[in-house]
């Protein structure tokens, strides 16, 4: 019973997909500009071939440079094996349990580059897959020693079996990923057509499309990814299966379909990703995260809650484009904030406390979209400070202004109260407060120290540390000029009283860096 399946899964070993053939295109035809290369990946792929090994700048990398494009990252494929490998470089590291590769590691600290090696792979056959009921975690013992696993639904767990480069190439997912470029010769071997969908701006699914995303259903989010940062269009039998497979992304472990949601947002085609996963029937059900910010036709809401999380991904897409950092919590943050603000407002009324409500909305929003994702801690936290900087903003008082400056995530949480003033949340006075205070000098905090406290004795308590209602069109945004949090930096309605100060100094006096992040 069990082989009837994996065999009618994979058709009969290598039958189910084309090996395709081995077509080699010279420079004076693929057109690839030396200059675009990475040195270190030069180096990697030099390193190998002298030792006698096959070694070949492989897959997104080859893509982007037959587009004219400096790849943001350079993955080398070689016959030689992940302990070979390891044994030819100084720094170097073997990690993975599904996939097995090899992290070859140049410089330290911020200034690090990897250059990811993997061994070419064989295709899958009906002989070699065992078959499990449980996935990665569930089924841990099971998968303990053996080298190609799938599970019930034919999603492939465990894959390190090694092979060609005819299989290799098949075994990778579109046509415009499995190409492979010599450096040192400036070849590129294209087994599928690569080359001409790459000219046709096509992405198409080497062998059976349905097959294909049965044995990795996350091949659904890297096809919606793939379209919106290339401006591909689906071939239509790799469109095809997209939303009837979908379902099989429920057997994702959360953790891998978390970070695929990640990437798929920072890339720097944030809104062309959301308008994708809309076109392929995907802005819905796929991502709880999504779910909280869009409405039941997948498409942003209208008003200030929809415009607030547009301005927040323009600011996330420009900063990718400009080579800058970009904080994943700080996005999030972004995107979930409408349902705290919901869920707090809700608390609130019901006479609970401005801090505790806030904290009370957060906990429940994190348990409905988040859940417990491994390793996440470190971006909860960040999101949570974020929110919870809010209401202390409109407390204009006493030593607690000089320590919110102070604080290390001071910048993304004021980043976040220039998105809520651009959108007519809170008072875009109040936004330009707080970046005067914070720019500046002794005697100008005094003064603005000052102005607040006469402000407040003519405002009613009952009004403080509450949002407003927002309102019904956002106001005129400049170009963000600030290095840190992520997308704030905008301008308010309200002409601001100076102008902003260079990075070091603004760092100086309170501002620090969001984190970096295809």
């Amino acid at each position: 019973m069990i082989k009837k399946f994996i065999d009618k899964l994979f058709g009969k070993a290598a039958g189910a997909t084309s090996l395709g053939k081995r077509v080699e295109v010279q420079v004076a035809e693929h057109g690839i500009d030396p200059t675009l290369l990475d040195e270190r990946a030069v180096r990697v792929v030099q390193t190998l071939t002298e030792a006698g090994f096959e070694a070949y700048i492989v897959g997104g990398a080859v893509r982007d440079l037959l587009l004219g494009w400096r790849p943001k990252d350079f993955d080398v494929a070689t016959n030689a094996t992940p302990e070979q490998v390891k044994g030819l470089f100084r720094r170097a590291f073997i990690i993975g349990r599904r996939f097995r590769i090899v992290h070859v590691v140049y410089g330290r600290g911020r200034e690090h580059e990897v250059i990811e090696v993997s061994t070419f792979r064989a295709l899958p056959n009906a002989e070699s897959a065992e078959q499990v009921t449980g996935n990665e975690k569930t089924s841990k013992a099971e998968l303990a020693g053996k080298a190609h696993v799938v599970d019930a639904e034919g999603r492939v767990l465990r894959d390190n079996v090694w092979g060609p480069q005819i299989e290799d190439a098949a075994r990778r997912d579109f046509t415009v990923n499995a190409m492979y470029y010599d450096p040192q010769r400036q070849l590129v071997v294209d087994y599928h057509g690569g080359l001409a969908d790459a000219k046709k701006r096509v992405l198409r699914m080497i062998g059976d499309p349905e097959t294909r995303y049965r044995e990795d259903p996350v091949r659904i989010i890297r096809a919606v990814r793939f379209a919106a940062k290339l401006g591909f269009e689906l071939e239509p039998k790799t469109r095809a299966p997209v939303k009837a497979s979908a379902a099989l992304l429920a057997n994702v472990p959360a953790s891998r379909l978390f970070d695929e949601m990640i990437k798929l947002l920072q890339t720097g085609h944030s809104l062309a990703s959301l308008e994708q996963l809309r076109k392929q029937g995907l802005a819905r059900g796929v991502f709880p995260i999504l779910d909280a910010m869009l409405n039941s036709k997948g498409e942003l809401y209208e008003g200030a809650r929809g415009q607030f999380v547009r301005l927040a991904f323009e600011d996330t897409d420009r900063r990718v484009q400009e080579g800058r950092g970009v904080s994943p919590s700080f996005m999030l943050a972004c995107m979930l904030w409408h349902e705290v603000l919901d869920r707090w407002t809700k608390i609130r009324e019901s006479g609970e406390p401005t801090i505790p409500a806030l904290q009370q909305a957060i906990d429940a929003v994190f348990d409905a979209r988040i859940g417990d994702i491994s390793g996440r801690g470190k971006l909860a936290a960040d999101m949570r400070e974020i929110w919870m900087m809010q209401p202390r903003f409109e407390r204009r008082s006493g030593s607690s202004v000089f320590s919110l400056i102070e604080q290390p995530r001071y910048r993304a949480g004021f980043d976040f109260l220039r998105l809520r003033a651009d959108v007519g949340e809170v008072d875009g006075a109040l936004a330009d407060w707080w970046e005067d205070f914070a720019l500046g000098s002794d005697d100008e905090r005094e003064a603005l120290l000052e102005d607040a406290r006469e402000k407040d004795k003519r405002r009613s308590p009952k009004t403080q540390g509450q949002p407003r209602k927002p309102a019904a069109a956002a106001a005129p945004r400049a170009e963000p000029e600030g290095e840190d949090g992520e997308g704030g930096d905008a301008a308010p309605a309200k002409k601001r009283r100076r102008r902003r100060k260079p990075g070091g100094a603004r760092k100086a006096e309170g501002g620090t860096a969001s984190g970096p992040q295809e």
